[in-house]
């Protein structure tokens, strides 16, 4: 099947990437960080205030769209694209983690997942096939295989959901007819070396226009999610985008580009910013705070982001304390534009073969000695 998805390395330091990602729907410039639209929209942000954070891919969520308002009505107002009018790539999951940690009451068989509405409680049932079919009635430029996400450290679940992963993952391959969407295979295994080994071996035989490693960030201790991007990433081709899932922290988002991942998703920057919290490059802060109330200054020094250019920490305060909703806009536009600054300085320090200097920087504002 020919697809106009290509990925070209521009450059490497160490192990960390700098890349283009080509897509129907523009090149996406790697290391990026994907700010989550679960329901076609980012929370609190238009698209062109998010297009000025300097996004330039958003993920949405299969298993959130199918429930409401469904793939078949996407579909009949154009795709993703149109309906939530972002002309720039778009992701989307396979439902699998919020089937698995959402949903009410699911049985899991070999053929697929039953499972409950959190909604309404109605009965619903996901296939691979039905989450390619969801997907491609949704047109993502990017689509998941169906997966299975396990407990971290539950050996014989993660063996079992990682056969169940791999054989998903060849029927999504099978039921896939979409050129312009490009498949990307789930590397799974828990926090076992031997099972993640296995599994991105499998994945990596495909020859897929992308890879992705789940199934971390899910309630395993850093150091082991750190080593097991250490042990897979160099298992995964090296000319494929490497996406890690559910990733969003300063932190997190160094120490995963420089064991050689791309691409990056999580909903914390805009879950942070409707509970009052801003983020910044030495940590959060809590906008509620009382010592605010007279701060003439920007949420960080420095910042180019539209909230930090114009309004004071006292001012977004004041909008907090009264519960107006222009406090989650502003806070959410910071909090997205940190993270795609982060990475852009990301990538072009690895360009400049100095990402290691680049990222004890980071995490010297972080307090931390890495």
């Amino acid at each position: 099947m020919e697809t106009p998805f290509h990925f070209e390395l521009l450059a490497q330091d160490g192990a960390a990437r700098a890349g283009i990602f080509h897509t129907p729907h523009g090149a996406i410039e790697t290391p990026i960080f994907a700010p989550v639209g679960t329901q076609a929209t980012v929370k609190a942000v238009t698209p062109a205030q998010l297009a000025e954070t300097g996004a330039t891919l958003v993920l949405s969520n299969t298993y959130h769209l199918y429930l409401r308002p469904g793939a078949d009505l996407v579909a009949e107002m154009g795709g993703l694209h149109r309906f939530m009018q972002w002309p720039h790539p778009m992701l989307t999951d396979s439902g699998g983690f919020q089937v698995f940690s959402l949903a009410q009451m699911r049985k899991i068989d070999e053929d697929g997942v039953t499972f409950k509405s959190h909604i309404d409680g109605s009965l619903h049932r996901f296939t691979p096939e039905k989450s390619i079919e969801i997907q491609e009635k949704l047109g993502a430029d990017i689509i998941m295989a169906f997966d299975e996400c396990a407990p971290s450290y539950d050996r014989a679940y993660n063996e079992r959901a990682m056969a169940r992963t791999h054989a998903w993952l060849l029927r999504c391959q099978q039921a896939h007819t979409r050129p312009d969407q490009a498949l990307f295979g789930i590397v799974q295994g828990g926090v076992f070396p031997d099972l993640r080994r296995e599994s991105a071996q499998f994945v990596a035989g495909l020859d897929l226009p992308g890879c992705a490693i789940g199934g971390l960030s899910v309630g395993e201790s850093k150091a082991e999610m750190y080593a097991m991007l250490e042990l897979v990433t160099p298992l995964l081709p090296t000319n494929k985008p490497r996406y890690l899932m559910g990733v969003g922290t300063v932190e997190d988002l160094v120490q995963g580009i420089g064991r050689g991942v791309d691409i990056f998703d999580c909903v914390l920057p805009t879950r942070l910013a409707r509970h009052q919290a801003a983020m910044t490059r030495s940590g959060r802060l809590n906008m509620m705070n009382a010592g605010f109330a007279h701060d003439p200054r920007p949420i960080e020094e420095g910042c180019t982001c539209y909230t930090c250019q114009h309004f004071s920490r006292a001012y977004l305060r004041h909008l907090i304390v009264a519960k107006e909703m222009l406090a989650a806009t502003l806070l959410s536009i910071h909090n997205i534009h940190l993270l795609e600054t982060l990475v852009q300085q990301a990538r072009q320090a690895i360009i400049e073969g100095r990402y290691a200097a680049f990222a004890q920087q980071a995490f010297a504002a972080l307090g931390e000695a890495k």
